[in-house]
């Protein structure tokens, strides 16, 4: 007998739920729209509509995947950031919401560059899978340098660059070495977890370490970056550093302030409310 997609999504849910998930009922649903192609809205307002058996077969497969902590972003393979649909795998980090805030300081710098006449130069460090390079490209038409150490990241970048329309330009190098100034602009989502801290299993088991760890201090390579981007930066460039909110902000400020004494430090917070990047704007 058929099983109806609300009867299909009850008994997932309770089969999440049980497997620890915070949100289990949506999880079901996103996974059985992903099978079948249905929007979220036909799912609920058709909960009597007859689920194939070849979907649900496909739906069961990802739900006892979802159940070992595997996150949705990877079951489904796409995750929405800035309004468009990336790619996204195992090779790089899933693009989180509070990374936005790097596109519209970007978004900002940009504009304020080109209200003086002068395009700028725009470099991505640890470009993990474009979103922040794509999507500043894609909302200001400028071009944007990308960089990464690992070629599977830039691969994964290079598909949502094509898949956006955008003519990538993609580095596969340490932070900004070889890359000559003057920057006008730099956006960074670096590795910033401590080395020593314990993750939810949907990220430690699933995310990419080398995306991740950052450390010790978890400081350790953006510290390497505000030095390294010194000799790069033109007069009046900016340097945005997404931070983990738990106690980097002060640390990591009062280095920027050592570092580039003329410059103004500040601290952004996200949507949330939490520390997230660092600003530096030279005079």
């Amino acid at each position: 007998m058929t099983a109806t997609a609300g009867e299909v999504i009850e008994a997932a849910a309770r089969r999440l739920r049980a497997a620890g998930s915070p949100s289990p009922r949506l999880d079901a649903q996103v996974l059985l729209c992903h099978v079948t192609g249905w929007s979220r809205e036909e799912l609920l307002a058709h909960p009597e509509r007859p689920v194939l058996a070849q979907a649900e077969s496909a739906f069961q497969e990802l739900v006892t995947r979802r159940a070992a902590n595997e996150p949705i972003a990877y079951l489904t393979g796409e995750r929405e950031f800035y309004g468009r649909c990336f790619k996204v795998d195992r090779r790089a980090l899933i693009p989180r919401p509070e990374t936005e805030l790097l596109v519209d300081l970007g978004k900002t710098a940009v504009t304020r560059w080109r209200s003086r006449g002068v395009e700028p130069v725009v470099v991505d460090v640890g470009t993990g899978s474009g979103a922040i390079a794509v999507s500043l490209a894609a909302e200001c038409g400028v071009g944007v340098l990308a960089t990464d150490w690992s070629l599977q990241a830039l691969l994964l970048a290079r598909e949502n660059a094509f898949h956006q329309h955008i003519a990538a330009r993609l580095v596969q190098t340490d932070l900004l070495a070889g890359l000559r100034g003057p920057l006008h602009v730099v956006l960074a989502n670096l590795p910033y977890v401590p080395s020593q801290r314990k993750l939810p299993p949907d990220v430690g088991e699933y995310e990419p370490p080398l995306a991740l760890f950052g450390g010790e201090r978890g400081t350790e390579l953006l510290e390497r970056l505000l030095q390294e981007a010194r000799p790069l930066l033109a007069p009046g460039a900016e340097l945005c550093l997404e931070l983990d909110e738990q106690a980097q902000a002060e640390p990591m400020a009062a280095l920027a302030r050592q570092l580039y004494p003329s410059a103004a430090v500040t601290i952004r917070r996200d949507a949330g409310g939490y520390d997230r990047v660092l600003h530096v704007s030279l005079m």
